[in-house]
C-alpha cells in the first residue's frame, strides 16, 4: 500500500482543493468566471465528501474540489478517504501543502485498503498522493504497514490464521528486526505453569502456545505488549450461537493489534526494550475440553473456578500478564477482543481502556484527541471486586451477575498485574461492521494510532 504515496512528480499531479461550507463563498471568488459558473450550476455546496472536477483549457481535469462540510473538525484523518476511494488511477497532490496533512494523507492510503486475497481476478485501483518530503512518507508508510497488518490478520479466516500462523508471523517479524523469539507449545505449557493457556486450548487439534518476542537494548525503558490470540472462539462447552460464532475469526484481534504495534515500534526505532507476549489458542470442543466448574491453578498461583467456558480470553491473558509483570516493565499494554459489554457501552468505534495510572490515562486521552483515534477511560471500580469471589477457588472467571461485564473482566485481569498503575487494558472490537470512508467493513486497528503517538512522545527514538 505504500506505493500510494510519492514525493516526486508534484508538477504533473492533479491538485486537490478542500473547501468547507463556511469557506465556499470566498473560495468561489478565487476562480475564473467560467469555473465559478460551472461550480454553481452543478449545485456544489461543499457538503461532506462532495466532489466536483474542474476542467482545463483542453477539457482535461485541472483540479479536484472536495467538500469538507459545515461542521468540519480538525484533525480529521478521513477527510480525503472518500475521495481517494473514488478517483481514477493517477497522481494527485494537496493544494494546501503548507498545512500539516500527515493524518489526511494517512487516511488517503488507508481508504484504498482492499482485502482481496481470496478474490480471483480482482485488482485494486491506485490513486497516488504526492506528499511533502521523505520523512512524512516514511511516517505514513510505517503506520500504514502496521495498521494493514492488523486488518489482514483479522480478516484472514481461522483455517489460515491459527496458532501456528500467529507464531509464523511473529517469527518472521523477529528475524526481520533482529529480535529474539521463543515459544512454548502444547504440554510444555504445563511444565512452565501456564495452566490456564493450556486448559483453554487443549481441546483444539492445533496445540496451544505462548509466543514471546524481545527486542531493543537491555538498558532501555521496558514496554511489554500482551495480545489475546484466541484464533477462533466456539464458546467451548458453553457453546455460542451460530450468529455469535460467525465473526469469531476476529477473536485474535488483540494479538493482531500487538503484532502491528510491535512492527511500528521496531520500524520506527523507538528506544525501548520491547517484549511481546501472545497466548495463541483455539477455544474448541472435544473430549478433553475444559468444563464449567473446573478449577485452574494459574501461572501466578491464583486458583480460578470456571463459571463459563466462553469467558476464555481473560484466562489465557491472566497467565501472560503474570509473566509480563515479572520483569517489572515501565509499561504493560494489553489488547483483547474481550467483552460484548464493551460494545454495548461504547459501540463499535470507541475503545474503552482501563488503568490505575492517572498520568498514563491523561496522556492517552490527549494523544487520542491529537490524532482523532477515539478512546474512553472506564473505571476499575474496586467495590465490584467481591463479585469475582468463588466459594471453591480464589476467583471465578465471570462475576456473579450480568452487569458491568467489561469492568468485571478488567478487574479480573488487574489481579494478575503486579503494578496496575503501569498497566493499560484495551477492550477492542477490531472490526468495522459497515463501510465508512477510510474504514472498510472488516478487520480494523483501533486504539492504535493514539497509543503509538503516546509511545513516540514518551520514548525517544534511538
Amino acid at each position: 500500500m505504500t506505493d500510494l504515496l510519492t514525493t516526486t512528480g508534484g508538477k504533473d499531479a492533479i491538485p486537490v482543493h478542500t473547501v468547507s461550507g463556511e469557506g465556499l463563498a470566498n473560495w468561489l471568488k478565487t476562480l475564473s468566471p467560467a469555473q465559478a459558473t460551472w461550480v454553481r450550476e452543478n449545485h456544489f455546496t461543499a457538503k461532506k465528501d462532495e466532489i466536483i472536477r474542474l476542467a482545463g483549457d483542453k477539457g482535461e481535469i485541472s483540479a479536484i474540489i472536495l467538500g469538507l462540510g459545515k461542521d468540519h473538525v480538525s484533525p480529521d484523518p478521513w477527510s480525503l478517504a472518500a475521495l481517494a476511494k473514488n478517483l481514477p488511477e493517477g497522481k494527485y497532490c494537496l493544494a494546501e501543502q503548507d498545512e500539516d496533512n500527515t493524518l489526511s494523507a494517512l487516511g488517503w492510503v488507508l481508504a484504498q485498503y482492499d482485502f482481496n486475497r481470496y478474490k480471483t481476478g480482482r485488482k485494486s485501483r491506485k490513486a497516488v498522493l504526492v506528499v511533502k518530503n521523505k520523512a512524512q512518507l516514511q511516517e505514513i508508510s510505517t503506520l500504514t504497514r502496521g495498521i494493514n497488518l492488523v486488518r489482514d490478520m483479522v480478516n484472514i479466516p481461522t483455517c489460515d490464521m491459527g496458532p501456528e500462523q500467529l507464531s509464523q508471523v511473529m517469527r518472521e517479524m523477529s528475524d526481520k528486526y533482529d529480535a529474539v523469539f521463543t515459544e512454548t507449545v502444547g504440554d510444555d505449557l504445563l511444565k512452565r505453569g501456564f495452566n490456564a493457556i493450556h486448559t483453554v486450548g487443549r481441546a483444539a487439534a492445533r496445540a496451544p502456545r505462548l509466543l514471546d518476542m524481545v527486542w531493543g537494548r537491555k538498558e532501555a525503558p521496558k514496554v511489554t505488549l500482551v495480545g489475546k490470540g484466541v484464533c477462533f472462539d466456539s464458546g467451548g462447552l458453553d457453546l455460542k450461537s451460530a450468529a455469535g460464532m460467525r465473526l469469531m475469526k476476529k477473536d485474535m484481534g488483540g494479538a493482531a493489534h500487538t503484532l502491528g504495534l510491535a512492527q511500528v515500534i521496531m520500524e520506527s526505532g523507538l528506544d525501548v526494550r520491547l517484549r511481546l507476549l501472545i497466548p495463541a489458542v483455539e477455544n474448541n470442543i472435544s473430549g478433553n475440553a475444559f468444563r464449567p466448574g473446573d478449577i485452574i491453578t494459574t501461572y501466578k498461583g491464583t486458583t480460578v473456578e470456571v463459571d463459563n467456558t466462553d469467558a476464555e480470553g481473560r484466562l489465557v491473558l491472566c497467565d501472560a500478564l503474570a509473566l509480563a509483570s515479572e520483569d517489572d516493565p515501565d509499561l504493560i499494554l494489553d489488547y483483547a477482543t474481550l467483552t460484548g459489554a464493551a460494545r454495548v457501552a461504547m459501540g463499535p468505534a470507541i475503545v474503552p481502556f482501563f488503568t490505575d495510572g492517572d498520568d498514563i490515562a491523561r496522556g492517552l486521552a490527549d494523544h487520542a484527541g491529537q490524532v482523532n483515534d477515539p478512546l474512553w477511560r472506564m473505571p476499575l471500580y474496586r467495590p465490584y471486586m467481591p463479585d469475582l469471589d468463588s466459594p471453591h477457588a480464589d476467583l471465578n472467571n465471570t462475576g456473579s451477575g450480568p452487569y458491568g461485564g467489561a469492568i468485571m473482566a478488567a478487574l479480573f485481569l488487574k489481579h494478575f498485574v503486579e503494578n496496575p498503575e503501569k498497566w493499560v487494558h484495551f477492550d477492542v472490537f477490531a472490526w468495522n461492521p459497515k463501510d465508512q470512508p477510510g474504514r472498510p467493513k472488516g478487520g480494523e486497528a483501533m486504539a492504535f494510532r493514539a497509543v503509538y503517538d503516546y509511545l513516540k512522545n514518551r520514548f525517544e527514538k534511538k
